[in-house]
């Protein structure tokens, strides 16, 4: 059950309406991340917003959800993971790169793994990566504008992740094919 109202066309803030309308056509379907986001209009405009920007990246399409397959993983947001498995794998991205995406593990993909792996580093650092981290990336072959636009994922995730975790809306059926479920914290 979600913690916070999943807002329909209905009865979202007039602000949200269009922005909802418009991502319901887009997708065929109304995401129940943006149902939640729909509780703050502006946190959904930002959402959509920098979802358009960080996708004019220099980053493709599958580093760009390398970053937010990732980033979703660390953050233990199932939501993110499946919402990003169903984009890549309706891309076609191999499901060996897609599994360990998800499982936080090996990429079997040297740029993929830079990805995963400088992901991974700006998040724990929260982006003060070590040189190594950064000349381990640019040796993948990636610059100085991949590394700001993987910051950028970073913190588009950050917005889902967290309105997600927060929300914990109930997965979108259309979704259910990608269900990911965060490994259970120990207790220290």
């Amino acid at each position: 059950m979600s913690r916070l109202p999943l807002r329909s066309l209905n009865d979202a803030p007039t602000e949200a309406k269009d922005l909802l309308t418009a991502a319901e056509a887009r997708n065929g379907f109304l995401p129940n991340l943006l149902r939640v986001l729909a509780n703050a209009p502006t946190a959904l405009e930002t959402y959509l917003t920098v979802s358009g920007i960080n996708a004019r990246g220099s980053l493709s399409l599958a580093e760009r959800e390398a970053v937010q397959i990732t980033a979703a993983a660390e953050h233990g947001c199932g939501f993110c993971v499946a919402g990003h498995t169903a984009i890549v794998t309706k891309a076609g991205l191999d499901p060996a790169i897609i599994a360990a995406l998800r499982e936080r593990g090996h990429v079997p993909d040297t740029r993929l793994e830079a990805v995963a792996r400088f992901t991974k580093a700006v998040i724990a650092s929260r982006g003060r990566v070590e040189d190594a981290d950064l000349a381990d990336f640019r040796t993948a072959g990636f610059d100085d504008k991949a590394a700001l636009e993987v910051v950028l994922g970073v913190s588009l995730a950050t917005l889902c992740n967290f309105a997600n975790n927060l929300g914990a809306p109930p997965l979108n059926p259309q979704l259910e094919p990608f269900r990911w479920d965060a490994p259970r914290e120990s207790a220290a």
